[in-house]
């Protein structure tokens, strides 16, 4: 299985020529404000504040780059790739403009990237479908890029009871039932599921 071996912050960015260069595959993760994207980065990655958490929704507006080393034990490979963490949608305290700047901005960043290899998509699991996730996925299907449902939160959900609500956030998603995974900070669950993911789509 793919394994962390170093991480390395690059930089932030709002504008395209703020952006690193593409030299390597790039995995994009993306979600509604405070449905926990830091947390999971922060816990795939095997880092304690590698992704900056925020108890204010859409605090984070920029798009911030890392550059991921990695090693597959069993086949001795190593190489690197990038995780971008994208700023968060549907936040509601802030102005048209801003969203109207947020939305431009991912624009540009979606249209421009050419190493990019997949988004990972956050959802609340504790919260039914939103229409802006579904507005998400329907983007990521006419664009064609590749792309894994990760139901955050998991832990604020009974064990007995995770199954049947992924499989309903999964009707309502429109997705199929292997394209939505639950995840828990807390538990650490989710996280090799999230990384074969990441290594099939990136070799």
């Amino acid at each position: 299985m793919l394994r962390i071996t170093e991480v390395e912050f690059l930089k932030s960015a709002i504008k395209k020529t703020e952006y690193i260069d593409s030299l390597y595959s790039e995995i994009a993760f993306a979600g509604r404000s405070n449905v926990g994207k830091s947390s999971l980065i922060n816990v795939l990655l095997g880092r304690k504040n590698i992704a900056k958490i925020s108890s204010t929704p859409g605090k984070t507006r920029l798009i911030n780059f890392f550059r991921i080393k990695f090693k597959i034990p069993e086949k001795n490979q190593s190489g690197y790739f990038y995780i971008v963490d994208l700023p968060g949608y549907g936040f509601a305290r802030v102005s048209k403009m801003e969203r109207n700047k947020w939305q431009t901005m991912i624009d540009t960043y979606f249209n421009n990237r050419l190493n990019l290899r997949g988004i990972i998509l956050l959802v609340d699991i504790r919260h039914p479908a939103d229409v802006k996730d579904r507005i998400m996925l329907q983007f990521l299907r006419e664009k064609q890029i590749p792309f894994q449902v990760v139901a955050t939160k998991a832990d604020k959900i009974a064990s007995t009871r995770r199954k049947k609500i992924l499989k309903e956030l999964a009707t309502d998603l429109d997705l199929e039932k292997d394209k939505i995974l639950a995840f828990s900070a807390l538990e650490r669950s989710g996280v090799s599921e999230i990384l074969n993911w990441i290594n099939n789509i990136i070799l």
